[in-house]
């Protein structure tokens, strides 16, 4: 998802994860709209992906699925999808470290039990994941992924057990779950959404002609024709079926002052022609860049932003300050996730094969360069070098998020506090080290302003986190 590979790990914070799934209630298949709902879905997450189906009018609890490797694109050819017959289903596109980035943890993950088949997709990372497991493990559970949603997907099987309905269980294995979590979920007649108390991860509801859709972003919806109804709150369960429509369930949601939602889906992760929890994502990152100018002025002669994520903050930017905004830098569009990456004895350098600067744009010129993060600082070195090569005069780095401090653990892969640049560095130290004339972060209170007021998380630039943080490291291993 980030827009420079250095290295498999690259120097951007990584999500992990997108969900989309869907009934029609008319009986219609439901496989090709979920692709293309996962293909608006894309940039959260090229590592896996996934479909599940199945026939409310047939044998109950048979379920079609086919899971793969690599992008959408890739993994699924028509002939696959015309075999996915079924009127209700979900889907999934998956990234993770490294790790685990095999076949077997791509999801929606199938259970086949006594009371029949769930499908489940899970966006997020819970904080207590090696607890519930061995509780699970203990009672005979037998693990076959390394993966959270697997956890999740016993620990409903098994509620289901001592529950009236699947969305029972889904609500009673949410109050044994810690962390954050955007689920869907198919039963052989329903499918259920649910999403965590702090509203980490985004989960959005929407309708077209006799369908409903649930999808980790408006964007989704809006690729497939469908009409946006609302958001799943915060710890909400949602149940969808034909004989009562949309059900709600919101015993487990917790006060609004208490919401955490992940600032990240608004600086970075999420689309810009996403809305999520009435907040557009594109009107965020524009005031993020007026922020900046207002916050960090600085005489020049022009505002870029680094491709794509930086360019909205570098509109906002340019506006406010009446400085002109231009474009500095060419992306190579063809460059898949998977490129081979040149050897270190080579010339060629990964961040040039997919990114260079355009030299009549720069040279001679003050430049202000916009990024949304800065996490171990080696892109933005390479980058400012690269803007220096092509002539630019001076080089101004300014960052629409505060400096990473700690490590997050909720699914964004924020890694140990030893390996991010800006700890126990001044802002100064940091425009050295990434060679900048200077350098200005957002200041941490304007995040609140950038969304309007609503709850947000902000753990990875304060250390002060909504839950317990893990007794034990689980930010190796992510899923979601």
């Amino acid at each position: 998802m980030g827009d420079i590979y250095i290295q498999e790990n690259d120097d951007k914070p990584k999500e992990e994860c997108g969900v989309f799934a869907m009934y029609d209630f008319d009986g219609g298949d439901v496989s090709s709209t979920i692709y293309y709902g996962l293909y608006a879905l894309q940039h959260r997450g090229q590592e896996s992906c996934g479909i599940a189906v199945s026939d409310t009018n047939g044998p109950k609890g048979k379920v079609l699925s086919a899971k793969e490797m690599g992008l959408l694109n890739e993994a699924f050819t028509p002939e696959t999808l015309e075999t996915l017959k079924g009127d209700i289903g979900v889907g999934h596109v998956r990234y993770s470290t490294a790790g685990s980035s095999t076949r077997e943890n791509a999801q929606p993950l199938v259970i086949n039990y006594v009371k029949g088949t769930l499908g489940v997709a899970h966006n997020g990372n819970l904080v207590n994941a090696p607890e519930i497991k061995r509780e699970l493990a203990y009672t005979g559970a037998i693990f076959q992924t390394t993966i959270d949603s697997e956890v999740i997907a016993y620990l409903i099987a098994r509620e289901r057990l001592n529950s009236k309905s699947a969305e029972e269980a889904v609500g009673r294995a949410m109050k044994k779950l810690k962390g954050s979590y955007s689920l869907v979920v198919m039963s052989p007649r329903k499918l259920i959404g649910a999403r965590d108390p702090f509203g980490f991860r985004p989960l959005c509801i929407g309708k077209r002609d006799n369908a409903y859709v649930l999808a980790s972003e408006t964007c989704a919806l809006d690729t497939i024709g469908a009409t946006f109804v609302r958001d799943v709150l915060p710890g909400e369960v949602v149940t969808i079926s034909p004989e009562k429509g949309i059900e709600s369930d919101t015993s487990l949601c917790i006060p609004k002052e208490e919401h955490a939602r992940c600032i990240f889906e608004y600086i970075y992760f999420a689309r810009p022609d996403s809305y999520i929890d009435g907040v557009g994502v594109y009107n965020a990152r524009m005031k993020a860049g007026q922020y900046l100018a207002i916050d960090s002025p600085v005489e020049a002669d022009l505002v870029v932003g680094v491709p794509e994520s930086g360019n909205t903050a570098a509109l906002g930017y340019s506006l406010q300050s009446g400085i002109p905004y231009g474009t500095a830098f060419v992306k190579n569009s063809y460059v898949g996730r998977t490129f081979i990456k040149p050897k270190q004895k080579t010339r060629e350098s990964s961040v040039r094969v997919k990114l260079n600067a355009i030299r009549e744009a720069v040279e001679g010129q003050r430049i202000i360069m916009i990024d949304d993060s800065i996490v171990r600082g080696t892109t933005s070195d390479r980058i400012v070098h690269m803007l220096r090569d092509a002539g630019a005069k001076e080089v101004h780095m300014r960052v629409s998020a505060p400096p990473f401090l700690w490590p997050c653990y909720y699914g964004t892969d924020i890694p140990a506090r030893e390996q991010l640049i800006a700890y126990n560095r001044t802002v100064d130290e940091i425009a050295k080290v990434i060679g900048a004339d200077s350098l200005g972060y957002l200041r941490e209170e304007r995040l609140d302003e950038m969304v309007g007021g609503i709850g947000i998380c902000k753990g990875c630039f304060s250390g002060k986190y909504p839950t317990d943080i893990p007794k034990e490291d689980i930010r190796g291993d992510f899923d979601a």
